[in-house]
């Protein structure tokens, strides 16, 4: 199975929050060959966890061990690049869906989404809207969003083997 996570799914195998287990059942109940992230999610991931730490969900050094992980793990992603191409289709769906919400930073996770669309089985994200709007734009094969709970933090760190 080829997944694509966004960043709020993606956050959920490092750090136990709801929705963690949904993601876990995933990765248990199917055999993951590939998963594709953004490569916004680099920065997306970064910005979430000093986020946390702002907001004391986290402190400092828990932050920097999940990053630490995250960047650790690169190499067993599939990072799809956000080149003019995906900018472009991005805008467009800024153009289209802009007036229901869609931001830019979910424009380009949808743009690269329809960019692997062919490859896809499964596309996992935490946002109603965004999975809404990848049903729309048939961004993988029939039936393939998952959305997994809402955000709601904990402090515990997780290990993961990707």
């Amino acid at each position: 199975m080829k997944i694509y996570l966004d960043t709020s799914s993606l956050i959920k195998l490092y750090h136990t929050e709801s929705g963690t287990e949904d993601l876990d059942a995933i990765f248990e109940k199917n055999s993951v060959k590939e998963v594709f992230l953004s490569s916004l999610a680099k920065v997306e991931f970064s910005s979430a966890l000093w986020k946390k730490v702002r907001t004391k969900d986290l402190t400092k050094e828990e932050a920097v061990a999940i990053i630490n992980s995250f960047e650790t793990d690169y190499p067993n992603y599939t990072f799809i690049e956000v080149t003019n191409e995906v900018i472009t289709v991005a805008l467009e769906l800024v153009s289209k869906y802009g007036l229901k919400g869609l931001r830019a930073l979910d424009s380009i996770q949808l743009a690269s989404i329809k960019k692997t669309e062919a490859s896809l089985d499964l596309a996992i994200t935490a946002d109603a809207l965004l999975r809404s709007l990848i049903e729309i734009e048939g961004g993988c094969k029939m039936n393939c969003v998952k959305v997994v709970q809402s955000l709601t933090l904990t402090h515990n760190e997780r290990e993961r083997t990707i």
